[in-house]
């Protein structure tokens, strides 16, 4: 007998509180998942597994709620993919999921705790990296690491809550020869920008050659271009508020008066440490 039109869409409609079963092939066990859930069911429940996937999904209620750093603290991940993102509570701002325990293990004081790395969506304002072309005392010795970057901290802490960003070790450079980082140590950090590694997968403008074998500048723990980067290429260019595209700092030294930066046309550049250009920062949350 056929059935009516209305009695055939009815057996089609999709119902996410659907409960299927799901075969796990590592230890032939059938287990049940909300259809709404199939994803994070069919993917092992790991950093690896979800940094090779870009969802885009909103999950700011979960990571309210405290049901991501439950995930998050257990290393499963389940319901956090790269391209995901979380609105700032108090700004409203978009942040989005940049990659999974990025850091994990690294620091002269190991970095055990699971993380998901952030970055906003657009850039957060303008500032400068020195009041005047130099580059001396490198990232650390700038005025964009002792002071401009301040303001911009305040409201990633406001969004996320202080007690949920990670502060961990990285190594950072802090003197410069010549235009090129000749010195760097581990310090306590929280929110910096990012370098060309994490935006490109390699140094472009990033002075590593000039004048020493061993330049500092090659010294750091984040050394691989950001699985968000390497999923969606185009969120490398950034837009501001008033959704104009902008060029916004890297952390690293590219000349005795130029910092790194990527350009608004999405081209790797650098920029006189003077101008005042987009600031688009990462932080972990835990």
């Amino acid at each position: 007998m056929i059935k009516k039109i209305s009695e055939l869409e009815e057996l089609l409609t999709i119902n996410n509180n659907d409960v299927i079963p799901i075969v796990d092939t590592t230890n032939g066990k059938t287990k049940k998942v909300l259809l709404s859930k199939l994803l994070s069911g069919l993917i092992p429940q790991n950093a690896g597994a979800h940094n090779s996937i870009y969802r885009g999904q909103d999950i700011t209620d979960l990571f309210y709620d405290g049901t991501l750093s439950e995930q998050i603290a257990a290393g499963t991940f389940d319901d956090i993919f790269v391209g995901d993102y979380i609105i700032g509570k108090n700004s409203n701002r978009k942040y989005i999921v940049a990659d999974l325990d990025y850091r994990l293990h690294c620091g002269d004081t190991e970095c055990t705790t699971h993380h998901v790395l952030m970055i906003p969506e657009k850039t957060m304002g303008s500032a400068q990296m020195n009041e005047t072309n130099v580059t001396t005392g490198a990232y650390v010795g700038s005025k964009m690491y002792t002071e401009n970057l301040a303001p911009f901290k305040t409201i990633i802490q406001n969004d996320f809550e202080i007690a949920h960003i990670l502060s961990h070790r990285n190594y950072l450079a802090n003197a410069t020869t010549s235009g090129y980082e000749s010195a760097g140590s581990w310090v306590d950090s929280t929110i910096e920008l990012m370098n060309e590694i994490m935006v490109y997968g390699t140094n472009v403008f990033h002075n590593v050659i000039n004048g020493t074998s061993l330049p500092t500048g090659n010294i750091t723990i984040d050394k691989s271009q950001l699985s968000l980067f390497q999923h969606r290429k185009d969120l490398i260019t950034a837009f501001n508020d008033s959704g104009t595209r902008h060029y916004y700092w890297l952390r690293d030294v590219a000349s005795s008066s130029t910092f790194a930066s990527v350009r608004s046309g999405g081209n790797a550049t650098s920029n006189s440490a003077s101008n005042s250009g987009g600031v688009r920062p990462a932080f972990l949350i835990y």
